[in-house]
């Protein structure tokens, strides 16, 4: 499907060495952030305390999360799951520690203070149904499990990749999509938004999601150096990414209209994951066609690496 096609093919090939020093440029600043300022984790990492409570009636999530500011707490994450009536609460271990409403001499976390600022928010009708401290510990293995999860894809990207196609297209793609991972972890890092358990998650979609465009990219190539016997590693490219610009706009752009919906209506509880997604696809269409082809083509890809030469039958008649 498209709604338009271009007739004649766009230099991108061109400008390769402009694309892959912008490109770099932003990496190094996202790493540069990364070193220097960190991640914010949430609780889920760090540790923390969940509270469930379950209302009678809608909850006033503004007039709880004022409560719990009132009492201490400077950050606290509130959001509704299930129904309107049911509140999840999330508090972060610095947070109990400097709240004296909340926490006992010892900077642990005294439960029935905690549920009585509940209570008094939420007015009558109101039932604590959980409270659970999650400790540093299982913080620390959740940070694990997650640098394995991510592993884990990267090296399926890789083997796919090298398979289906050539190595060195497994190699531009991979590291066009750590572009992409490294570049979200480095917005995250500079203005210190929450990264909690949701943010991986659409970090590890947003792999998935690149891949997909490169693989179409890397396909319309294979195809180009059959069709186009004549023509250029550069012009090959160039027709590659150009044929393909109809369907990235088409669908890149529905996706980022879904995205964007859930980043401005989502509320709280969608507002990072979307905003990961949203960085995520942006920087994964550029990727994909400016820091993936041009690399595939500084490894030197040639037709032979793609196309098997026929080989000619014993005795047949020339």
């Amino acid at each position: 499907m498209e709604f338009f096609r271009i007739r004649r093919d766009i230099p991108f090939m061109r400008h390769a060495l402009v694309f892959n020093v912008v490109s770099l440029v932003t990496f190094i600043a996202a790493v540069i952030f990364l070193v220097t300022r960190g991640l914010n984790f949430s609780i889920e990492f760090t540790g923390g305390v969940v509270v469930e409570a379950a209302y009678s009636q809608p909850a006033d999530i503004e007039a709880l999360r004022g409560a719990l500011q009132k009492v201490g707490v400077s950050e606290p994450q509130v959001q509704n799951f299930g129904t309107a009536r049911d509140v999840l609460l999330r508090l972060s271990l610095k947070d109990v520690a400097a709240s004296p409403s909340i926490a006992t001499p010892d900077a642990k976390l005294d439960s029935a203070k905690l549920t009585d600022a509940v209570l008094k928010a939420g007015g009558d009708g109101v039932n604590i149904t959980r409270v659970e401290v999650i400790g540093p510990q299982v913080g620390r293995e959740l940070a694990q499990d997650g640098a394995l999860a991510l592993l884990f894809v990267i090296i399926g990207i890789v083997i796919y990749l090298a398979l289906r196609f050539e190595w060195k297209f497994a190699v531009a793609a991979i590291v066009a999509n750590l572009h992409d991972v490294v570049i979200i972890l480095g917005f995250f890092a500079a203005f210190q938004w929450e990264f909690s358990l949701t943010v991986l998650a659409a970090v590890l979609a947003v792999l998935g999601y690149s891949v997909n465009e490169s693989v179409v990219i890397a396909d319309r190539i294979r195809e180009n150096f059959r069709k186009m016997r004549k023509a250029s590693v550069e012009q090959v490219i160039d027709n590659a990414i150009t044929s393909t610009m109809s369907r990235t706009i088409i669908t890149h752009g529905l996706t980022e209209t879904m995205v964007l919906s859930m980043l401005l209506f989502g509320g709280p509880t969608l507002h990072y994951f979307a905003l990961a997604l949203t960085i995520g696809i942006l920087f994964g269409i550029y990727s994909s066609v400016l820091v993936m082809a041009p690399i595939t083509k500084w490894l030197g890809v040639k037709r032979e690496d793609l196309v098997k030469p026929v080989k000619e039958k014993a005795g047949a008649v020339v």
